[in-house]
């Protein structure tokens, strides 16, 4: 029975723990940042721009790899 106690509390900690931590990996904020926090609109227009310029980025690398491999024989 004692042990039955401590599993359920210790399974209750773990949750209160890992559900602030899952929100701010989700969010790819850091771990132990406040999860509830609103981000203002510039902070994720910020982000939104970020990962478009990466994205176009990465394939114009593609496409200039593409451009300038030597030519089979």
């Amino acid at each position: 029975m004692k042990t039955a106690k401590i599993f359920i509390f210790a399974l209750i900690l773990g949750a209160l723990i890992a559900f602030p931590l899952g929100i701010n990996f989700g969010r790819d904020a850091p771990l132990l940042s406040n999860p509830f926090k609103q981000r203002s609109v510039q902070d994720k227009m910020i982000d939104t721009v970020k990962e478009s310029a990466e994205k176009a980025l990465e394939s114009a690398k593609e496409k200039l790899h593409e451009a300038t491999e030597p030519l089979k024989e």
